[in-house]
């Protein structure tokens, strides 16, 4: 059935100039070369978009004929074109604020992090507070944890707050400590914790998951306007990268007020798809009101609300990551789940049951193995469901656990950028040899037959670009080549693999993959042209191709 109606739309593409001069395309692009992610048809050399859809992908000759006088004709020049590309787990809202605070990303020792945090802190004299984020747990002096001292050394007359690359990690100085009057006797709700001075009992400054809530809440929330003017200057980034869909990962029912807004306003430039946050059983209480923006944006081209995320566990690189057994740098601690088993089975079967799809964050492997109890618990009670369950990050996998994705239809989605063997030493450390062969396990997971999704997840990234993600997926190498042989390199994907992990698997997380994710007959007019055809440079090259131009919707959005 998928080659007759695939060799249908190959007929089609020869047929409509012939037929009626009034389809005429309203853009054409034309001497390329198009990887078209269609694996019966994986190359063509050009396509005609109408009506903000592809109406024909084929040969130069065959599109030209649907040329006429009011059709725009873009030449590529030989370049590479693919779909555009869709990142499946971002915090879209939190990263386009972010890009007005202080970036740590790249700052590769604590001079370096000090230097950004004054040079921010003087730019910006009327700010209350200095927040940041993106610095890593690698470039801290003897790998050790960062101090209050630290940053009072550098500011002590104004609160300073910065969360780690990933997000689970935040770090404050003496005075954001005292604003939130965190003592030696405060305690911490949900996962996480304070870490204290041994001797003292003291804050040392850095607060761990939920802990980190103490100084976050009193930071000033942005106003709608600086909202909107956030999610404006995200959405040039996104198209700039070529980013023409996303999967958010932590949505509210305000942030898609946002969106909906944009939408009305023809302001919403990418494909959007929320996920909304459970907060444990507290969340139920927000069900009915889910379900009707679910209602309302169930088959909305360019705003879905479907699905809901849980968290089950934190990160690996402060152990609260939870594994089967202890970390190998901290034989006491394997991490604390943030729910019992019959707590996240009774709660993703009540979601499942509604009608939601879901998300769980699970990076240990006894995360992971808790995400796939419970959605074969929900399978249970709601059988008749394409529930398409998602697990994000994985990061660590049993290998008796790998074959129950397919068995259960759950989609590994997972982010080549948090691989980079640059990051990786302290992540390595805790996890131990035993494990580190089933790292970042994408190649194992494909190749067992699940739908394997990639993306950022920006900001907890150190990179938002698609091409640094692709470029680590294929290599698994930094961008200077270390290690020579590549970090675990039989987890290493394919090119081809790696780019429909990109598009057309990401398609596939959000239902839609019958109207995006490849270059196809009937499929929206969402392409990327590229600077290099990353089939025919060396893949170790692969992360200095630039997106030089982005057609969204059938328009063009953004040129180099």
């Amino acid at each position: 059935m998928k080659f007759a109606l695939l060799l249908l739309l190959g007929l089609l593409c020869i047929e409509l100039p012939v037929r009626a001069e009034s389809l005429h395309a309203e853009l054409v692009l034309i001497n390329g070369r198009l990887w078209t992610g269609v694996e019966t048809q994986p190359w063509a050399q050009a396509l005609a978009i109408r009506e903000h859809k592809i109406i024909a992908v084929g040969t130069d000759a065959q599109i030209k004929t649907l040329v006429d006088q009011s059709t725009e004709v873009i030449d590529l020049g030989g370049r590479l074109a693919s779909p555009g590309f869709n990142d499946a787990h971002i915090h879209f809202l939190g990263g386009s604020l972010g890009l007005d605070e202080v970036d740590l990303t790249g700052a590769r020792s604590l001079q370096a992090i000090q230097a950004r945090v004054v040079a921010y802190a003087k730019n910006h004299p009327d700010r209350a507070w200095i927040y940041g984020r993106g610095w890593e747990y690698a470039y801290l002096p003897g790998k050790r944890l960062p101090t209050r001292q630290d940053l009072d050394a550098v500011i002590a007359d104004r609160p300073v707050y910065l969360r780690a690359y990933d997000g689970h990690t935040g770090w404050a100085n003496t005075r954001a400590i005292a604003l939130a009057k965190i003592t030696s006797t405060t305690k911490v709700e949900g996962i996480g914790e304070i870490v204290r001075d041994p001797k003292t009992g003291l804050p040392t400054g850095v607060f761990k998951e939920d802990a980190g809530g103490l100084i976050g809440r009193l930071i000033p929330a942005p106003t709608p306007e600086q909202e909107f003017a956030a999610l404006k200057k995200g959405m040039k980034l996104l198209a700039s990268l070529g980013i023409t869909s996303i999967q958010n990962a932590s949505g509210s029912p305000q942030e898609v007020s946002l969106y909906e807004t944009m939408l009305q306003k023809g302001e919403l430039t990418v494909r959007t798809s929320v996920a909304f946050s459970v907060d444990g059983r507290e969340s139920l209480k927000d069900l009915e009101t889910w379900k009707k923006l679910k209602a309302k944006y169930t088959r909305n081209p360019m705003l879905q609300v479907g699905a809901v995320k849980f968290s089950l566990d934190g990160v690996i690189e402060s152990h609260t990551a939870a594994m089967l057994t202890a970390y190998t740098d901290l034989p006491q601690q394997k991490g604390t789940p943030a729910y019992t088993q019959s707590e996240y089975n009774d709660l993703v079967g009540q979601y499942t049951q509604a009608g939601f799809q879901i998300y769980t964050h699970a990076i240990g492997d006894r995360g992971v193995r808790m995400a796939l109890d419970g959605y074969e618990y929900a399978k249970s009670v709601a059988p008749k469901r394409d529930p398409r369950f998602r697990i994000e990050h994985i990061e660590v996998v049993s290998p008796e656990d790998i074959p129950r994705f397919v068995r259960i239809g759950v989609m590994p989605s997972m982010e080549p950028i948090h691989a980079d063997p640059g990051t990786i030493e302290v992540w390595s450390k805790a996890v131990g040899p035993e494990r580190l062969h089933r790292a970042f396990a994408w190649a194992e997971l494909l190749n067992s037959g699940a739908h394997l999704v990639l993306s950022s997840d920006w900001p907890a990234a150190i990179s938002l670009d698609p091409l640094r993600g692709l470029h680590n997926a294929v290599n698994r190498r930094t961008i200077e080549g270390d290690p020579p042989g590549g970090w675990v390199p039989e987890q290493r994907l394919t090119l081809d693999q790696a780019l429909r992990g990109y598009t057309s698997a990401g398609a596939y997380a959000s239902f839609e993959e019958k109207t995006k994710g490849q270059l196809a007959p009937g499929m929206w007019a969402d392409v990327i042209v590229l600077s290099q055809d990353l089939f025919k440079i060396p893949t170790i090259d692969i992360h200095k191709t630039r997106v030089v131009l982005t057609i969204f919707d059938g328009k063009v959005l953004y040129r180099r």
